[in-house]
């Protein structure tokens, strides 16, 4: 455990000028007694660890000091491989760099690890797209990946709006992170000319981010120029956290009508899979006793009436809808039809 704990700081002291010793206790998960001791061991044991002393101080390796500590073990080499994912990549245009990069980690593995990836791959696979849905990759994928790794502008031009509505709309745009969601493929940017985009992406339409960061649907671009110029990138802009804010927003931002509904103790259990589960555990929540039935009256926020039609159709007789009155109408027509259907 302790070896372990030493190679890391070795190497953390490696990838970076200086590191003070809360920097290491953080990243080591110890006290910062316990770094003070292990640099001391490492000092001993010949690795050139020194300490520079005083509020600024901190600890960093001397004379240009290289580990040839990097030897990967079973676990290690097999969390690698897993690491990528192989057709997001193949998407994206990178198959031939991701292809050639494992196999220069797998020249430079040991003999005994080097089926890690052969491994990897047998007890682990990522199918991305949903059920029933022919994933279809957006044909300017890899010149928008391109502009993302890049740091370089580009000017999209893509659909805005459905039907007659629909128009096309044109962008300078600095492309900060791809993201693949349930088989689409959406680009996280911002806005690089000034004013307000509004109503980027139809995915997620309706959205005004912070400091002008936008989501847009990469299958709705219909032409992507990139340009001359590179943009600084924020680096404390943070993919991951920005698309679950934005996500999130999203799911809340469709949920627009409200209907009132009593569910049977069946339909309690399966509410959360036919509608979006947060709004479902919330309503369930804020909802009063059950009835002598066991039944509980709640108000649900939905999408529309058309999809509030669709997605509770699928709980069948476990739910009565009490509102709106032209949906409870809907159903009580289905009801009719159903029983001309089935007969007694």
């Amino acid at each position: 455990m302790r070896a372990a704990r030493l190679i890391k700081m070795v190497l953390l002291l490696q990838s970076r000028p200086s590191m003070t010793a809360a920097e290491l206790a953080s990243e080591l998960e110890v006290s910062e007694r316990t770094v003070t001791r292990d640099a001391q061991a490492l000092s001993e044991a010949g690795v050139p660890v020194y300490a520079d002393r005083g509020r600024a101080g901190g600890y960093r390796l001397i004379g240009g000091y290289r580990t040839r500590l990097t030897g990967l073990g079973r676990s290690e080499a097999e969390a690698l491989f897993l690491s990528g994912v192989p057709g997001a990549l193949r998407e994206m245009g990178l198959e031939d760099a991701a292809s050639a990069a494992r196999l220069k980690v797998s020249a430079a593995l040991m003999p005994s690890v080097r089926d890690a990836s052969r491994t990897a791959a047998q007890r682990f696979h990522l199918d991305a797209p949903n059920w029933f849905k022919e994933p279809k990759t957006p044909e300017l994928l890899p010149a928008v990946a391109d502009a993302v790794w890049d740091d370089r502008r580009i000017v999209a031009r893509y659909r805005r709006g459905e039907g007659e509505q629909q128009r096309d709309v044109v962008r300078e745009l600095e492309p900060y992170g791809l993201v693949l969601k349930a088989g689409v493929w959406y680009l996280c940017a911002r806005v690089a000319e000034q004013g307000v985009d509004r109503g980027a992406d139809q995915g997620h339409r309706g959205h005004e981010g912070h400091s002008g960061y936008r989501v847009y649907r990469i299958d709705r671009f219909t032409a992507v120029e990139p340009g001359e110029e590179r943009f600084e990138r924020d680096e404390e802009f943070d993919l991951p956290a920005f698309w679950d804010e934005r996500a999130e927003q999203f799911a809340r931002s469709i949920l627009r009508d409200e209907v009132v509904v009593r569910v049977s103790p069946g339909g309690v259990r399966r509410l959360p899979y036919a509608v979006d589960p947060q709004s479902a555990r919330e309503a369930l929540e804020a909802a009063g006793d059950p009835d002598g039935d066991g039944w509980v009256t709640l108000t649900l926020p939905v999408e529309s009436e058309e999809v509030a039609h669709t997605q509770l159709a699928s709980l069948g007789p476990e739910v009565e809808v009490l509102a709106p009155e032209a949906l409870r109408a809907r159903f009580a027509s289905d009801a009719i039809r159903l029983a001309g259907l089935y007969g007694s």
